[in-house]
């Protein structure tokens, strides 16, 4: 099996060759090579130690240099290139107390986290695979290496991982794996908020995010979301629903796979709001007297709950406030028509209500038949009117007016209160009829009158 290494990977090996040391490619790389995915980076493991790294190489980083690892810069690329090593305890189910460095490759492999990431290249020796992880990768399986109480018991974290390259990769998590994620899951409480929203994001930007049922499945929830568990558990019986709260959450996860974003960014933004965007249904759940569920007023509670759930995960102040916005306009159902959508698109935002048009879908797609295809026909509807609102340009906030409150204060208003007044009072005209967003009409219809008032 021959893996191409990037030029400057092969050189940096070659070197460490020359020199009298061992070094392999390793890792991801490796295990994306054989897949033929392409590889966002190579990391280099190597006999070599940090000291003999740094004295081979002209511009080097002690990125982790306790640790073993010191990062090469070649050009504009850097390489981190660490030596075989072997970890001590982790008390705290997450970082080895200490490490030791050793000259066998076999050491380094065996405390890696899954078989398909335990791999090592280089073109003297070719493929390393001494745990079967070329085999796991051909018949698609997580599995850990060695003893997987082990492997988890030292890192909390590679729980969560399990469940990310199995949604990453269409692949399955090994039944002896998912038996010891189950029996250790109460140890995820350990992880940081930070760690806990990379590995989410991940898995939710992944192929296959309707693989959150995975965590639930082995108990992860319940440590870091329990209120997921409680959407689990929530019956919907209303003729727009055929799941639970959770079984639909998950389908519509699946539908924001299909759904048309602009950015990586926005499939972040757009997988977090459908994750979240249900959250409170299990608080606001009533049954009327024929048997039937409503949950009223769960979309504003939801953006609250949403909040604590991304603050509790580390999330940023930017995602919580427009996942929060989202959340808290995905149940409106505006109708098509050019003063319906404008009036609609100003109360969300012009930069989130796309977004919510694409929330609006994938909730769709995860409820019953019921009335399904006329839902999905008024969207796109919808989305269409709001294509030509954008290219006749529009307006649909105060930012779009023709007049400021600089105009304003120049037509003898004073500065003050009375200026957002007037501005919300043009926006609400405009709005119904856009030909009327002209400097000389608004000034005269409101800026000239309200002056003279002044």
């Amino acid at each position: 099996m021959t893996i191409v290494l990037p030029a400057d990977a092969a050189r940096i090996i070659r070197i460490l060759e020359e020199a009298g040391h061992e070094a392999y490619v390793v890792g991801g790389c490796v295990r994306d090579s054989l897949m033929g995915r392409i590889p966002r980076d190579w990391d280099i493991t190597t006999s070599a130690l940090p000291q003999q790294v740094k004295a081979l190489f002209r511009h080097t980083i002690d990125t982790g240099i306790k640790h073993g690892t010191v990062t090469v810069r070649l050009g504009q690329t850097s390489y981190e290139v660490t030596t075989y090593r072997l970890d001590g305890a982790y008390a705290d189910h997450r970082h080895p107390d200490e490490v030791t460095f050793t000259g066998r490759l076999a050491d380094d492999l065996e405390r890696r986290d899954f078989t398909i990431n335990a791999m090592a290249y280089n073109d003297r020796d070719g493929l390393v695979d001494l745990f079967g992880g070329r085999q796991d990768l051909e018949t698609g399986i997580v599995r850990a290496v060695g003893d997987p109480m082990k492997r988890f018991d030292e890192d909390a974290l590679r729980m969560m991982r399990a469940v990310r390259f199995a949604a990453e990769l269409s692949f399955s998590i090994e039944e002896g794996t998912r038996e010891a994620i189950c029996a250790l899951a109460a140890t995820i409480a350990s992880v940081s908020g930070e760690r806990i929203r990379d590995e989410m994001e991940k898995i939710l930007c992944s192929a296959n995010p309707g693989q959150v049922r995975d965590l639930w499945e082995l108990g992860l929830t319940e440590v870091f979301f329990p209120e997921f568990n409680a959407m689990m558990e929530t019956t919907q019986n209303n003729p727009h629903h055929c799941y639970t709260v959770g079984e639909h959450t998950l389908a519509a996860l699946r539908a924001s796979v299909r759904a048309e974003t602009p950015s990586p960014a926005d499939r972040r933004l757009l997988a977090l709001t459908v994750l979240l965007h249900d959250s409170a249904k299990p608080l606001m759940k009533t049954t009327d007297e024929e048997g039937i569920d409503h949950f009223s007023g769960h979309p504003r509670e939801g953006a609250a709950l949403a909040e604590r759930i991304l603050r509790r995960w580390k999330e940023d102040t930017r995602t919580v406030v427009r996942v929060k916005n989202l959340i808290t306009w995905h149940d409106l159902r505006p109708e098509s028509d050019p003063v319906s959508v404008r009036e609609t698109a100003s109360r969300v935002g012009r930069e989130d209500f796309p977004m919510l048009l694409c929330v609006m879908g994938c909730d769709v797609r995860g409820q019953s038949k019921y009335l399904q295809q006329e839902k999905l026909d008024r969207l796109a509807r919808i989305k269409a009117e709001w294509q030509r609102i954008c290219e006749a340009k529009e307006p649909v906030e105060i930012a779009d007016l023709a007049v400021s409150g600089k105009d304003l204060t120049e037509a003898g208003i004073p500065a003050g209160p009375k200026i957002g007044e007037i501005l919300r009072r043009m926006l609400e005209d405009v709005l119904k009829e856009p030909s009327h967003n002209t400097k000389e009409y608004l000034i005269d219809r409101y800026g000239r009158k309200e002056g003279e008032r002044g």
